[in-house]
């Protein structure tokens, strides 16, 4: 059973920084392609970041272009999403999602076969 547990958010300024985690148990992380997402209220879960399996390709939504930096450290089973600079906007339930198949199809929420429980980004002006 694979399991996917996020970790890191919080309540927040605008400006600062939070580094969120992933761990993954049940089986290596280097056998999925593995993104972020977040759902603000009343808004439907979208794509933040997405990175391949070997670490050496990534994806980032245009929002988080230059702010947030998506990463895995295979060795310890974990994907990182930093978070530099952060808005109100950023302000949502992010959650860690894994893709078993290799092909790059990334960026829709049914592209992903495991889901984190989520963990809340909380950022005040």
């Amino acid at each position: 059973q694979v399991q996917l547990v996020e970790s890191g958010g919080g309540l927040v300024q605008a400006g600062v920084s939070l580094r969120l985690s992933c761990a993954v148990s049940g089986r290596t992380v280097s056998s999925y392609i593995m993104g972020w997402f977040r759902q603000a209220p009343g808004k439907e879960r979208d794509v933040v970041a997405v990175i391949a399996r070997s670490g050496s390709v990534t994806y980032y939504a245009d929002s988080v272009k230059g702010r947030f930096t998506i990463s895995r450290d295979n060795a310890k089973n974990t994907v990182y999403l930093q978070m530099n600079s952060l808005k109100p906007e950023d302000t949502a339930v992010y959650y860690c999602a894994a893709r078993v198949s290799p092909v790059w199809m990334v960026r829709s929420t049914n592209d992903y076969d495991y889901w984190g429980q989520g963990t809340q980004v909380t950022v005040s002006s």
